[in-house]
């Protein structure tokens, strides 16, 4: 398996602003959990911690749907008043993808950050940021969800 340089991180000893980092290649993106700390949905979870291990449990999902399928998909990852940034996902085969982090002007306040599959569906004006996007083997880019979901995992629970 080849690492795929894809990762979510949160620094903990911070409050729910610039407390979370984007990594994508060489890019590098600092942004809040905020709107995961207010998510008030069934699915959220009972602190940001959960709220964010269930955000990578849904990206996990949607790129197990596009390895069947091919296509593109949408993934949150920065929730913002007038904004959100997003990672797209394409494969026209199921087997390697394009990762692109970029913008979208549907807010943050709009949708839950735990079920974000309605919201996705209606990314049409997304501007990819330049040199933020990495091309990757699908599996392994789900190898490196799975392995920064369990590790956040970890953390939530220790």
């Amino acid at each position: 398996m080849n690492h795929v340089p894809l990762r979510l991180e949160r620094i903990t000893d911070r409050d729910v602003h610039n407390d979370l980092i984007l990594r994508l290649g060489a890019y590098r993106h600092v942004c809040d959990s905020y709107y995961l700390a207010i998510d008030e949905s069934a699915q959220a979870g009972r602190n940001v911690a959960d709220s964010l291990v269930r955000l990578l449990d849904q990206w996990g999902e949607h790129l197990q749907r596009l390895r069947l399928t091919g296509d593109t998909v949408f993934l949150p990852f920065d929730f913002s008043d007038q904004c959100t940034a997003w990672l797209r996902v394409s494969s026209a085969d199921g087997g390697q993808a394009t990762v692109e982090a970029g913008w979208s002007s549907i807010e943050g306040w709009s949708f839950y950050p735990s079920d974000f599959t309605e919201t996705a569906a209606r990314v049409h004006d997304f501007k990819p940021v330049v040199n933020a996007s990495v091309e990757c083997d699908l599996g392994d880019l789900i190898a490196a969800v799975t392995q920064n979901r369990e590790s956040l995992a970890l953390h939530t629970n220790s």
